[in-house]
């Protein structure tokens, strides 16, 4: 090969591997904002946490519709072009899932308290009669659920990311040197790992600005970002997200389908003249490999047999079993380790206590109401009608209530002690130990990926090269089906358990959770992530021991078809000398021939 064409096919293989690392980083960064906006999305649409499990999810179930198809006649048509539609269709859902902050009402938040700054009345907390809210506008807010939006743009999403990995990584197998394909595929993994990163910095950033930011005076909101009530402007991630998504589908229109073979890949059946005129021949139709026109009713025929072929690979099969349980820990994991993060290091502790006792009794307080206030006494009631509060001053963020009965401290009168708006802020040692936390979190995450390219090296090695991007995309869709569909599913329900104190809706039924039992919240969350992690461990020793005997079996053919080269060329070189033996016996029967 010439050094303008090595020259060409560096540049443009270079060129796919900037894409495709971009791409990552886009896919990396809407989902991982996606993770930070679940404690958000439940209190704006007042949804519970297996509901959110199920929008979460809904992005693998888009993967699922398509990913089997996508990665066996993907990897037969233009690769290049086919991952830029799937960013394009992420681009769409992630803008998709914006859309019902522009359609849905302004956010209304639940509180008996007087929003107006300039009103100087003092009021009652302490309702002598049952007070019932007003549910005007409950039937045409309640017709339509705005999150069904939320999740067919996931939907849409899963669709659009589902030949990014399988196609992307078949593309650079086949036209990287065999020496340097996991450099790259490593490389590609780190520029992903960088996703998360700003995913969450945005979440973080999003979720301190008000929903309705622009709309509303934010003078009359009576909440803080501490408030389980507070909503940040969500949407506005996931607008940025989108767009990022929509430019990285741009590099891949201008990639060619294929790109020089590497020496060592073509086909054995080639001879040296043939192989050195392909890499050698300057002409455009010898420079890439040949590709056959798609037959897609031949290919649709040998699906079946093919798949049969790569699930019947008993080291497929374990590590698919593997990946499966422990991507059940992790995006279990994943998903619900904002909320765990909220609730455990950024909230007081909190327990199953009563709520009604007779320093409250003379007040028709409501069990529903959640308007969370702090003792002077350290302690959070959850509304300041429960905490026996009779008189307020101020209004606003400024409102104080006095003469609170429920509020007492050792050496001090009950009824005098006064009480502030919101929840009391989070003990000195959560501060302390929340960095450990952190410590101990990124330690695991870079231990857990430590496995990633040398599993996907497995995973391309273990079977054959024509199947290398079926078995990409089943590993993906067994990973998505098994894992990604149900785990933040069954992860929500069972840390909806813990719940304290659920909020309601205006139309009645119950709404999101406002608070959870910190110690049962933990004992759940890290006891089901540990115990799949441990059960991952009982495949792993059994995926070693057949690639041991693998390994074995290998050998014994390698030098059973080590001594069968040896004796064929001993019978080569026997032949050779004999035949060498003729042509000089001919030789002499010539010479006499000649002098006859």
């Amino acid at each position: 090969m010439s050094s303008k064409n090595k020259w060409e096919k560096c540049s443009i293989f270079e060129m796919f591997l900037a894409a495709l690392s971009f791409a990552y980083f886009a896919k990396a960064l809407s989902g991982s904002y996606m993770k930070s906006t679940i404690t958000q999305l439940e209190r704006r649409f007042d949804i519970p946490s297996y509901l959110i499990g199920i929008i979460d999810g809904s992005f693998e179930i888009g993967n699922l519709l398509v990913i089997a198809f996508v990665s066996y006649f993907g990897a037969k048509l233009h690769r290049p072009k086919i991952i830029a539609i799937g960013c394009l269709l992420m681009s769409f859902g992630t803008f998709l899932i914006a859309m019902p902050h522009f359609i849905i009402g302004r956010y209304k938040i639940e509180t008996s308290i007087r929003p107006s700054v300039n009103s100087t009345n003092n009021f009652s907390p302490c309702p002598a009669s049952s007070l019932d809210s007003s549910r005007a506008g409950c039937e045409r807010e309640s017709s339509v659920s705005m999150w069904i939006y939320v999740l067919l743009g996931n939907i849409l999403r899963g669709i659009g990311e589902t030949p990014v990995q399988p196609l992307g990584i078949s593309y650079i197998d086949d036209y990287a040197q065999s020496e340097n394909a996991a450099l790259y595929i490593g490389c590609v993994q780190t520029i992903s790992i960088i996703g998360p990163v700003f995913g969450y910095l945005l979440g973080s950033l999003c979720a301190k600005i008000y929903v309705d930011i622009g709309y509303v005076d934010m003078e009359t909101v009576t909440i803080t970002p501490a408030d389980a009530r507070w909503v940040g402007a969500w949407w506005l991630g996931y607008l940025i997200a989108g767009a990022i998504t929509l430019m990285s589908a741009v590099p891949f229109w201008f990639l060619p389908k294929s790109l020089p073979v590497p020496v060592e890949k073509h086909d054995s059946s080639c001879t040296p003249e043939q192989t050195r005129f392909i890499t050698d021949s300057p002409n455009l139709e010898h420079k890439f490999r040949q590709e056959e026109p798609a037959n897609l009713h031949l290919m649709a025929n040998e699906f079946v047999p093919t798949l049969k072929s790569l699930l019947g690979n008993p080291v497929f099969t374990i590590y698919l079993c593997v990946t499966i349980i422990q991507f059940n820990s992790l995006i279990g994991m994943v998903t619900y380790k904002p909320k765990y993060i909220e609730q455990h290091y950024g909230q007081s502790a909190s327990k199953e206590g009563s709520l009604f006792s007779d320093c409250n009794s003379g007040c028709l307080c409501s069990r529903r109401e959640w308007d969370p206030v702090c003792g002077e006494n350290g302690i959070t009631y959850v509304s300041p009608c429960l905490a026996g509060c009779t008189f307020s001053t101020g209004s606003g963020r400024n409102t104080v209530f006095d003469s609170c009965r429920c509020v007492a401290v050792a050496n001090t009168q009950p009824g005098n002690l006064t009480a502030t708006l919101g929840q009391c802020p989070r003990r000195d040692s959560c501060d302390k130990v929340f960095p450990y936390f952190l410590a101990l979190s990124v330690l695991s995450s870079f231990i857990i990926s430590l496995g990633g390219t040398p599993g996907f090296m497995l995973l391309v090695r273990c079977i054959k090269p024509e199947l290398k991007s079926l078995a990409l995309g089943i590993h993906t869709l067994a990973t998505r089906t098994l894992a990604g569909i149900p785990a933040p599913i069954y992860f929500g329900a069972i840390i909806d358990t813990t719940c304290l104190k659920w909020g309601y809706k205006m139309c009645g039924g119950r709404g999101a959770c406002r608070i959870y039992n910190t110690s049962s919240y933990r004992i759940v969350y890290l006891g089901l992530t540990l115990g799949l992690r441990t059960v991952s461990f009982f495949f792993c020793i059994l995926g070693f021991s057949v690639l041991k005997r693998h390994i074995k079996m290998e050998e014994k053919n390698a030098l059973t078809n080590g001594n069968t080269e040896l004796e064929l060329l001993r019978k080569e070189e026997n032949s050779s000398i004999h035949c060498e033996q003729f042509i000089l016996a001919l030789d002499c029967n010539h010479d006499r021939e000649t002098r006859l």
